[in-house]
């Protein structure tokens, strides 16, 4: 990231301005703040991102920057101006993960892009039956009560790793199926506590240690995004 906004410094194509966009705005206040006119599909990429994003404006060519953690405030340069995101992008942030796969889970914290805390682990949940009839339903039934233990289970690793950075954590991030990281959620209270510190679901395979270390590059990677003027 610090290459793509050193050559945005160094470039032929001068920026011309800095739109600073923080998470909240809605495309139609975007239009209104932006100093160029932008295409709809950017202005609302720009609107849908839970981080806010950064567009840098040029004459030939057009950048966007979505940051991996949110921007704090509104604010137009009308240079080229990439200190406040690389100030962003130097936090040492603390993040916690919660990956999960019903069978195979993730708990971690990392403190930048190093992990400081983890448990990756496995636990019996049988597949899903097409069979009909009573034998079905039992088997159903027995599927629930092992996913459920199994969250418990991960709920119990969640508290152990994410309690005592209560007060400190930045950030949480969920990976894995939208239903069982909604049902996880459900089940665990002590997830609770970091609600309004949550970021966007991320895209897990099964669990293990690589993919968990692999997370977290992806939770410090920032999205860039660039198109020509008409």
């Amino acid at each position: 990231m610090a290459d793509f906004l050193d050559r945005l410094e160094e470039g032929s194509d001068p920026v011309t301005s800095s739109i600073y966009l923080p998470p909240g705005l809605s495309a139609k206040e975007i239009h209104q703040i932006s100093l160029s006119s932008l295409p709809e599909t950017i202005v609302e990429i720009a609107a849908s991102s839970i981080t806010g994003a950064v567009i840098f404006p040029g004459g030939e060519s057009n950048s966007m920057v979505l940051p991996p953690f949110p921007l704090k405030e509104k604010v137009i340069f009308s240079d080229c101006a990439t200190g406040p995101l690389r100030e962003l992008l130097a936090k040492d942030f603390i993040v916690g993960l919660a990956l999960v796969h019903l069978g195979t889970y993730a708990v971690g914290v990392c403190k930048g892009d190093v992990l400081v805390s983890s448990k990756v682990g496995t636990g019996l949940v049988h597949g899903r039956t097409r069979k009909g009839g009573s034998s079905s339903q039992r088997f159903q039934r027995r599927r629930e009560n092992q996913a459920r233990e199994f969250l418990e289970r991960v709920c119990g690793h969640a508290q152990e790793h994410f309690q005592p950075y209560e007060k400190t954590l930045d950030y949480l991030v969920y990976g894995g199926p939208h239903q069982t990281v909604l049902q996880l959620r459900k089940e665990c209270p002590v997830l609770k506590t970091f609600e309004d510190r949550t970021l966007q679901t991320i895209d897990v395979p099964a669990l293990r240690q690589k993919v968990l270390e692999a997370a977290v590059t992806r939770i410090w990677s920032s999205r860039i995004i660039e198109w020509e003027n008409e």
